[in-house]
């Protein structure tokens, strides 16, 4: 194997597949990133055996082959040469030396049939949508995944096809968002999928212009393909909860205000609540939301913010926390807030769409 290559060019597809690996592994093949040349095209893959990336990126002077090099190390290689540097790289037996300008470095290799790999995924459906689509729908929701939850099913993210749409939805138990497409996207039949934590956490880091995306959904993975790289990712063999139950119903008391106010008011406020539990208090009054938050220390914060509402009065506890994750994830100028009762959840969404919407449940203070 052999390849003349830009350090520009080379450094795009190894940052985008360096990600990946594990610097603590099982297996030592991946701590490694599987480096493949064939008809002036050279591919990384990188894996975890949940989530595999492939990258390629066009070579001069090639010679085809195949095999294995630390990733780590060819990463931090590459990144500290010197900007324009061309880099040759070479095998001979099991070792692989790379030559930049006077620079030269020999690494070792263990063989491409160690590194596995996931070839077929048994595609049952394909959705083609726009990067931006898909990053929007992941921006918006994947702040409220689980994290190492015993109920390993919300330690990801559910992708919902539904007969016309594509749902996100992620939920901690405490909070759930919910973001769908507003473009109709061609589906065949209704069906859902959970990605785990760390293939949305990638996918999202990938996602970074407004080209042509190709989801293929199998049976255990999925796989997103864009014009410079292939992701699959495993998915979680689990039942996501009915989140629609979660959605209150009869939420008819409105608290509208615009959203950086309401946001700001929050940060305020949230710096005297209880450092433990995070909760203020919101109290509604016609044309009036005062926010309140206490600590052991017995200070106090106070903010009386103009809304409007037709709240006779209500009053009702949350995390700030999630409150401004939510605020942070919407992009309208006004946001409403969607009431109950004294006891129930607050639905936090846009004034003028519902496509992106945000359950967060009371807290007793």
């Amino acid at each position: 194997m052999r390849f003349s290559i830009q350090r520009e060019a080379l450094l795009k597809p190894l940052t985008q597949v360096v990600g990946v690996v594990e610097r603590r592994q099982t297996l030592p093949v991946l701590a490694n990133v599987l480096v493949e040349v064939t008809n002036g095209s050279l591919g990384f893959t990188g894996s975890d055996l949940e989530v595999e990336l492939s990258a390629r990126c066009a070579v001069e002077d090639s010679e085809d082959g195949v095999t294995t090099l630390p990733a780590r190390k060819l990463f931090d290689i590459v990144r500290a040469l010197p900007d324009g540097s061309r880099i040759d790289l070479s095998q001979s037996g099991e070792r692989v030396t790379l030559k930049a300008g006077r620079s030269r470095f020999t690494l070792s290799t263990l063989p491409a049939s160690e590194f596995p790999t996931v070839d077929d995924i048994d595609v049952v459906e394909r959705v083609t949508l726009t990067e931006a689509t898909l990053k929007e729908l992941i921006d918006r929701t994947a702040f409220a995944m689980a994290h190492q939850d015993v109920r390993y099913y919300l330690n990801g993210m559910l992708l919902d096809l539904r007969e016309a749409a594509l749902r996100c939805v992620a939920t901690d138990g405490h909070r759930l968002a919910l973001c769908e497409t507003a473009a109709e996207v061609a589906i065949k039949a209704k069906r859902q999928i959970i990605i785990p934590r760390k293939g949305v956490i990638e996918l999202q880091r990938l996602l970074d212009g407004d080209g042509q995306l190709e989801l293929e959904f199998g049976k255990n993975h999925l796989r997103v393909t864009r014009s410079d790289f292939i992701f699959t990712s495993k998915l979680i063999d689990g039942r996501f909860p009915d989140y629609e139950a979660v959605i209150p119903i009869g939420a008819d008391k409105i608290v509208q205000l615009p959203r950086d106010e309401l946001r700001m008011a929050l940060q305020r406020v949230a710096i005297l609540s209880n450092e433990k539990y995070r909760g203020v208090k919101l109290d509604v009054a016609p044309g009036k939301l005062t926010i309140v938050a206490h600590n052991p220390e017995q200070e106090e914060a106070t903010e009386v913010l103009e809304v409007q509402t037709t709240v006779d009065h209500l009053s009702v506890g949350f995390n700030v926390n999630y409150l401004q994750d939510a605020l942070s994830s919407l992009r309208g100028v006004n946001v409403m807030l969607c009431l109950r009762d004294g006891n129930s959840s607050c639905m936090v969404r846009d004034a003028d769409n519902d496509r992106s919407r945000h359950v967060v449940m009371p807290l007793r203070l």
